[in-house]
């Protein structure tokens, strides 16, 4: 019997001893898995990936860690990201870390096709930024903003441990449950262990991006999963807690789907908004640069991230650091970029792309 006010160390294993492949169900799954496939192919038309890589993750990255309540704002990402300057708030350098810690488990799934509690571990350590590891202190509560308690974690080392065992074997396992239904009772089991002090619903939201791609439905991390929740914030929280408390699962699942559904959507268009960009931007730049000043290599570097910096053509061997200044120059003089000082240095801000982004 759940108590709210006793650790649930009762925590049944995976996978549910319920009918999940509803009729219902079945149908939102045929949806969610139609508009990730969508969302796949529309990422694979742009042929720089550097440019999904660098802007897409960052924007999952502020929203889930805003369901958190740390909270920054997109400008302050892409001059952190950009800037040498370290003298950033605690939330923009927290959020960054959850884009860092995304992108090593991805690299990680690259050359290692398995999702571990060591790899849930270092991604925990690289967003909290600390050596801690399984939650091994008693006394974890999680309350509601009224202070009142709505659930007690499963309690001691050993026993968090054998539920994460458990959790890595049903995400292993060959059967023939829908990927992104199994999604659902992956996400929901993570959260209910809730293994760490702290982060537990930003390294929960990792996993399910990793996991999407660990099953071949995405090719980059690049699913807007948290814009979903924060905007059916207390929905997301009221059905995490019927599962617990009443074994309602079909709920849940219908929410996730509908979440990847929404989401791939909402990225497939943006990715189509930015590409479209990318295209015009590229025409206007022949039109307005001098030859001298104009390349490929060149549209696409402004568009790896909002704020691009002399260091940053240089880099990528575009040119010299006295002719990257200059270029950087000419696509403001164009109305291409638009400069600002951030400390010692000057960073040319996109706008196009970033009024994209903050839509």
């Amino acid at each position: 019997m759940f108590n709210r006010e006793i650790p649930y160390n009762n925590l049944p294993l995976l996978p549910p001893k319920i009918e999940l492949e509803t009729k219902e169900i079945l149908k939102a799954a045929i949806s969610a898995n139609k508009a990730l496939a969508e969302l796949k192919g529309v990422a694979k038309t742009i042929p720089n990936q550097s440019i999904l890589i660098s802007t897409l993750p960052l924007q999952e990255a502020r929203s889930s860690s805003e369901i958190e309540n740390v909270i920054t704002t997109n400008d302050k990402l892409y001059e952190a990201m950009a800037s040498s300057a370290n003298n950033f708030d605690p939330q923009t350098k927290e959020v960054l870390r959850y884009r860092e810690a995304l992108w090593e488990g991805y690299k990680e799934l690259q050359t290692r096709k398995l999702l571990t509690t060591n790899l849930y571990i270092r991604i925990y350590q690289k967003i909290k930024e600390t050596n801690a590891g399984i939650r091994v202190t008693p006394g974890t509560k999680i309350s509601n903003s009224e202070g009142e308690v709505v659930y007690t974690p499963p309690e001691g080392e050993e026993v968090i441990r054998n539920k994460l065992r458990n959790l890595e074997e049903f995400i292993h396992a060959d059967n023939e449950l829908d990927d992104l239904i199994k999604l659902a009772l992956i996400h929901y089991q993570f959260e209910a262990i809730h293994p760490f002090n702290d982060g537990n619903g930003r390294v929960g939201r990792i996993i399910n991006v990793l996991y999407l791609i660990l099953k071949g439905q995405l090719d980059l991390p690049i699913l807007y999963l948290s814009k979903y929740i924060i905007e059916n914030k207390n929905e997301y929280y009221k059905r995490l807690r019927n599962v617990t408390e009443k074994n309602e699962w079909q709920p849940w699942a219908l929410y996730i789907l509908d979440a990847i559904k929404e989401t791939a959507e909402f990225t497939s268009a943006k990715i189509v908004q930015i590409k479209n960009l990318v295209d015009r931007t590229t025409e206007e730049a022949k039109k307005k640069l001098p030859s001298r000043v104009y390349s490929k290599e060149l549209v696409e570097l402004i568009f790896e991230e909002p704020y691009s910096k002399t260091e940053f053509v240089v880099n990528a061997g575009i040119a010299k650091r006295q002719t990257a200044a200059e270029y950087l120059k000419e696509l403001e003089k164009v109305g291409l970029l638009k400069s600002k000082k951030v400390g010692r240095e000057v960073l040319y801000l996109n706008h196009n792309l970033q009024k994209i982004l903050a839509d």
